[in-house]
């Protein structure tokens, strides 16, 4: 089935992804039509599960002819709420992904303690080639002779992956510190007791974040061995003043010109302005899908009234009540939405766990009252619009619908 294939691609992914942003990109688009299409197969036969379980359980006569029919038909039934319950779907997986990240990241001007940090890093990337061989002495004595200066560390290349662990097929490697340097800077961490290398994650270095309670593991070389490795990154604290990080900021562009020099605003920025980008696209996503759903679901209701006026005309002959007709109309459109959107809403939250802990290693959080309110009102909007046009039923179903020719 498509969505167990497209919930099983994500899930791969999500341990083994590609180590491109493009086959990345591929990888979860591929994915996430898949779930699509998955939803849009499933929702036939989970409609007809739903209504044979309902008709166990009732003896209304309303209840027992809707679900007759949609047991006999789940297509026609569940072809009027498909529109709604893809647009479910994406609401659900993008609000939870930007919920989440808002929410890991709801320090992206940075912690207070790594707002005091200017960090210099290389621009070409981690190759061996791209690095600083050292940092000169006279370089490490002008930083400390910078007003405001609190600390520096060296945290240095790791070519032979000591320390190295996997996440699915990616190798992390991290990079390495002497003890007595990583103490200078307590926001990222400290050694076990006794030890005198530390193996440091470097994207916990570089997350904005801080993390004076995390205890690196010790790596198995010597504090001389590490200073003849080349530095990959340089990270300096001050007193958080502005002409102290200003004076860091400008010695390190200076004095490693194919390195970057930042402070956490820098980062924060950039990081701002991605997530305003998301925030745009998560708008236009939910301000296009519901609307055109909810116009797909009225025209899909209409369109199934008139192709049946015919049969409910001869039951209001028979002596059926109207109202009675009604609900039976509205049970069959109501079933179908509220089942399926169960599911569809599951697999958005599948699909968003997926995603953020291959991607962003995070941990699913919950959208929020926004989501919420969205959805409830997404699915009360569907109710009246399938209530609206039940008054259309006495219109259409009098003597004259009978009549052959």
């Amino acid at each position: 089935m498509p969505l167990v294939a497209g919930l099983g691609e994500l899930g791969y992914f999500a341990a083994y992804h590609p180590a491109t942003t493009d086959a990345q990109s591929a990888a979860y688009l591929t994915g996430f039509v898949l779930v699509m299409l998955g939803l849009v197969v499933a929702g036939p036969w989970l409609t007809m599960a739903a209504a044979r379980t309902v008709a166990r359980w009732t003896s209304r006569p309303a209840a027992l002819i809707a679900m007759r029919r949609l047991g006999d038909d789940p297509r026609a039934g569940f072809r009027s709420v498909a529109g709604l319950v893809l647009a479910l779907f994406v609401t659900t997986a993008t609000l939870s992904i930007m919920s989440t990240i808002n929410a890991n990241r709801d320090a992206l001007n940075g912690a207070p303690e790594v707002r005091k940090a200017v960090v210099a890093t290389s621009l070409l990337g981690p190759e061996q080639s791209a690095l600083l061989p050292a940092v000169p002495d006279g370089v490490v004595a002008r930083a400390r002779a910078v007003p405001g200066f609190e600390g520096m560390a060296l945290l240095h290349d790791n070519p032979a992956g000591i320390g190295a662990s996997r996440y699915g097929r990616e190798r992390i490697v991290p990079v390495l510190v002497r003890c007595s340097e990583l103490a200078q800077i307590p926001v990222v961490g400290h050694c076990a007791p006794g030890a005198v290398v530390a193996a440091v994650d470097r994207n916990d270095v570089l997350d904005l974040q801080a993390h004076p309670d995390k205890e690196w593991p010790s790596a198995p070389v010597t504090a001389e061995e590490v200073a003849g490795l080349p530095v990959a990154i340089v990270y300096a604290t001050t007193d958080d003043s502005p002409a102290a990080k200003e004076q860091l900021r400008t010695l390190f562009t200076v004095e490693f010109p194919s390195y970057l020099a930042r402070m956490a605003e820098d980062w924060s920025s950039e990081g701002q302005k991605k997530l305003q980008g998301w925030r745009r696209l998560a708008d236009a996503v939910l301000l296009t899908t519901l609307p055109i759903a909810g116009c797909s679901l009225a025209v899909s209701v209409v369109a199934g009234l008139s192709d049946r006026r015919r049969p409910f005309a001869m039951l209001r002959l028979a002596g059926a009540p109207l109202r009675l007709l009604q609900r039976v109309l509205g049970l069959e459109s109501a079933l179908p939405l509220l089942a399926v959107s169960a599911l569809a809403i599951g697999t958005g939250f599948a699909a968003a766990e997926l995603f953020l802990k291959s991607q962003m290693r995070y941990d699913l959080v919950s959208p929020g009252p926004a989501y919420y309110g969205l959805t409830g009102f997404g699915l009360a909007a569907s109710l009246a619009i399938i209530a609206s046009t039940l008054p259309l039923l006495k219109r259409i179903t009098g003597p004259e619908a009978v009549r052959n020719g």
